[in-house]
């Protein structure tokens, strides 16, 4: 949701069709014999104006009754699919088993939605996290959403990060791009599996002058999700410092929010410049007003 609101905000202070969205897809799943992107589909939904304003993920006005047959039949009921959003389910493995690569699905759905943004997976090879509990590795979204990350983890794990690669365009984009952004997401599980992708830590470490995170921490706290949890049960800080110290050989800059003012200068102790603006993307203008804020750190560290 970070991303997607950060992204919202970006797209109101610049051409769209400057902008590539490179996502997320370790927490892909399969149910139901259905491929199911959601980091992707929360982008694309969120850009479109069509995202479930309440529940932050899925298509507003939903029905379910297709979740309904599925638990009569005995089917997992556990991860929610409205009937408009099994759609985009189904289109996208019908897709993937005609022979398309995931990319190649996601510019469809994409221009489907008539968004004008570049939507693109960081990589078309299998990609899953795992996190390891005192019972053993679940899923991400076993553990996100079937356990309502409540247990405990010791660790982390991106299987296929060995053999991945990433995408048609994604490198062409890191290398050309004005300004590289680090949205407000999960340092462990939405941008470390990015990372973990053969040559995206060394394109971002290359142009680390060109690149701004933006914390998702803010007074030690996540708004929404296990990001603090997880930093504080894998032995790291849960603050903007924690969050500096996994983002500083990638990046130049970290934005902040005022409520982490008085720790700006421990977040420059680490190696980054640091922004202090307000983070909280309550709705389209501020998401707006934080995205210009980003692209002039961008503008500033680009030009040291």
């Amino acid at each position: 949701m970070g991303a997607a609101r950060f992204l919202r905000g970006l797209l109101a202070v610049v051409p769209p069709s400057s902008v590539t969205a490179i996502v997320n897809v370790a927490d892909d799943t399969e149910l139901h014999g259905l491929h199911i992107s959601p980091d992707i589909d929360t982008v694309t939904y969120t850009l479109a104006e069509a995202i479930d304003p309440e529940r932050g993920w899925g298509l507003r006005d939903e029905t379910w009754h297709a979740m309904a047959m599925f638990e009569r039949y005995g089917n997992p009921s556990w991860f929610n699919l409205g009937d408009k959003d099994l759609a985009t389910h189904i289109v996208r493995t019908q897709r993937l088993h005609a022979g398309q690569t995931l990319s190649e699905v996601t510019a469809h759905l994409a221009r489907a939605w008539d968004l004008e943004c570049t939507v693109v997976p960081v990589t078309d090879d299998r990609l899953r996290t795992f996190v390891t509990t005192e019972r053993g590795e679940l899923s991400f979204q076993e553990y996100f959403v079937g356990r309502q990350h409540a247990v405990p983890i010791s660790g982390v794990r991106f299987e296929g990060a060995d053999s991945a690669r990433p995408a048609p365009g994604v490198l062409e984009a890191l290398a050309d791009a004005d300004h590289i952004v680090l949205a407000p997401s999960n340092p462990i599980v939405s941008i470390g599996p990015l990372l973990a992708v053969d040559g995206i830590r060394d394109a971002l470490a290359h142009r680390r002058r060109s690149v701004v995170a933006v914390s998702p921490i803010i007074d030690g706290a996540a708004l929404k999700g296990p990001a603090a949890q997880m930093l504080t049960e894998l032995g790291h800080e849960a603050s903007v410092v924690g969050v500096a110290r996994l983002y500083r050989d990638i990046a130049a800059t970290l934005v902040v929010d005022e409520a982490d003012a008085d720790r700006a200068a421990d977040v420059e102790s680490e190696g980054m410049d640091c922004v202090v603006t307000g983070t909280v993307m309550s709705d389209p203008e501020r998401s707006a007003t934080l995205a210009r804020t980003v692209l002039a750190a961008a503008d500033h560290g680009a030009g040291r």
